[in-house]
């Protein structure tokens, strides 16, 4: 098993911080804490999928949902015998410090604003918000409160993206000229409606407006931001799409940003299609590249590329330089002290759902940013939305705003 000191060792790392994300810090910190941090999780069904009652240093106060059996799941997954029919009731209870908002994304804004002025930390699903405007509002909130907001963004902790952070924080790829991401859901519309068939917030959602777990990819590993996109979108005359209260025609969208290092990424969000499931990247460098597999369940499939000097030939016959390709055996880091011991299991989306649990609880019993802090948060979700936007105008090219203070 790889220890905190021996990863240290081979990040190049001389600190107790591991340094996994491109210019932040994520801090293990011993576990058992006397300050322990008593939260409120709100939304039964996502809200469900996360380890806050396994962690050394969390008590699970209370749950809320609108629905009581999803109340009643929820209680059930965190050992919690208090519950409340709504958010607004939660945040009356002066014992909960901080709340995990995990309600439907158009709710987020307000939810994670008003939680905010309750005097809550606060952890959110992705994305940030669904418009430029509610972002600015959020961002607003977060610099006048003071308190803390992190993102839950899975693809940050993804066993594959927490390797490349490092090796690319290692030099092993030189530059990473260019990258692409895909999140892949063929099918989502049997979630359009729910049992009594009516639309539930999901219907018609732009695929651009969910587009944290391609972002994420890129920006958690390099640092880089998104400033300039143009995005074509796809749809048809399906009746499923008809009067979405998003107004939008399209299944699937396909964008191509330019980072301020001027490299491309394109990142594809598809909804319906003839595609492989997926939520996967590849970061393509000068040195070295790595693909990553289509399922999680074929680790194997893992790719990584070397360039090499050796000459080889091609199919019809002329010299190129030969890459070296060969599989890479991802590390579990999971299962590694990266985590308190019982969190060291797999968890939803790639293994990341301990680690989002265990970086939430650990900035604030040490009083530190979150690693996807509320500008990395902006920097997955905002140029989503100006790709959408650029899709409505036909693919124009558009500035994306940047919201870091740097």
């Amino acid at each position: 098993m790889l220890n905190r000191r021996s990863f240290l060792t081979m990040a190049g790392g001389t600190t107790a911080s591991l340094l996994l994300a491109s210019g932040r810090s994520f801090a293990t910190g011993p576990s058992g804490s006397q300050n322990k941090i008593r939260i409120g999780i709100v939304g039964g069904r996502f809200g469900a999928s996360f380890h806050f009652h396994e962690h050394p240093d969390c008590i699970v106060e209370a749950v809320s949902d609108l629905k009581a059996d999803l109340r009643q799941r929820l209680m059930q997954t965190y050992k919690c015998s208090k519950s409340y029919p709504s958010l607004a009731e939660l945040l009356k209870d002066k014992k909960i410090a901080a709340v995990f908002i995990a309600t439907p994304a158009p709710d987020h804004a307000t939810h994670v604003i008003q939680s905010l002025k309750a005097g809550k930390h606060v952890l959110c699903a992705v994305p940030v918000a669904l418009t430029l405007e509610d972002c600015r509002r959020v961002l607003e909130t977060v610099k006048q409160t003071g308190l803390t907001y992190m993102m839950a963004e899975t693809s940050y902790y993804r066993q594959q993206t927490i390797s490349v952070r490092k090796m690319y924080r290692n030099g092993d790829f030189g530059t990473i000229f260019r990258s692409a991401g895909e999140y892949h859901h063929p099918g989502l519309e049997v979630l359009y409606f729910d049992e009594h068939k009516k639309p539930t917030w999901r219907h018609g959602l732009p695929p651009m407006l969910y587009p944290t777990h391609c972002t994420a990819f890129l920006v958690s590993v390099t640092g880089e931001r998104l400033t300039r996109v143009s995005c074509m979108g796809w749809g048809d005359d399906s009746p499923i799409l008809k009067n979405n209260a998003y107004r939008n025609p399209f299944w699937n969208e396909t964008a191509m940003f330019e980072t301020d290092k001027g490299h491309p990424f394109k990142v594809e969000v598809d909804w319906r299609a003839a595609v492989r499931n997926a939520e996967r990247a590849e970061w393509e460098g000068n040195k070295m590249s790595f693909y990553m597999a289509h399922r999680e369940a074929d680790p194997q499939d893992n790719i990584v590329v070397r360039y090499a000097e050796q000459i080889g030939y091609d199919d019809a016959g002329f010299k190129h330089k030969a890459p070296v390709t060969e599989p890479y055996k991802q590390e579990l880091w999971w299962q590694t002290d990266l985590l308190p011991a019982p969190l060291r299991h797999n968890s939803g989306h790639g293994g990341s759902h301990t680690f989002l649990t265990h970086e939430f609880i650990d900035a604030l019993v040490h009083n530190r940013k979150p690693a996807v802090d509320i500008y990395e948060s902006l920097a997955y979700t905002v140029p989503g939305i100006v790709a959408h936007q650029s899709a409505l105008k036909g693919g124009e090219s558009m500035k994306v705003p940047v919201f870091d203070p740097r």
